[in-house]
């Protein structure tokens, strides 16, 4: 291999390592957060004025963003272990070592799409008058 072939390789390998960090330390905070929105002893969370609910509505919804994230972060594993072994001569299938990238590629891309898509509405939100 020419030694411009392996910068570029080692760049990118470099990202996926810098993504993966990235993913674990995303989803060891969203771990700390779970339990947003719900009180923690009677379930209820106070609404508007104080009125209190019965349940969180965004407890659903925190639990489906940290599974996945969760998700995200595992395909980001299993990418790393498939490389790894390739490296090591454990294997020799190079297609399942790309699908697997490529496949934390996407969802790491995905997840910060929908990061910058509620980031976004947020602002929106924010910016209203009332």
């Amino acid at each position: 291999m020419s030694s411009v072939n392996m910068n570029s390789l080692m760049a990118a390998r470099n990202a996926i390592l810098n993504q993966n960090n990235a993913l674990q330390n995303i989803a060891s905070k969203s771990q700390n957060l779970t339990g947003i929105g719900q009180a923690p002893q009677t379930g209820k969370t106070s609404g508007i004025g104080g009125v209190e609910g019965s349940t969180a509505p965004g407890g659903a919804f925190a639990a489906q963003l940290t599974d996945a994230i969760q998700e995200v972060n595992k395909l980001q594993a299993t990418a790393k272990d498939n490389m790894t072994a390739y490296q090591m001569g454990e294997t020799n299938d190079v297609a399942a070592v790309m699908l697997s990238k490529h496949k934390a590629s996407i969802g790491f891309e995905s997840t910060l799409q929908a990061r910058n898509k509620l980031l976004s509405a947020y602002k929106d939100i924010m910016n209203m008058p009332v």
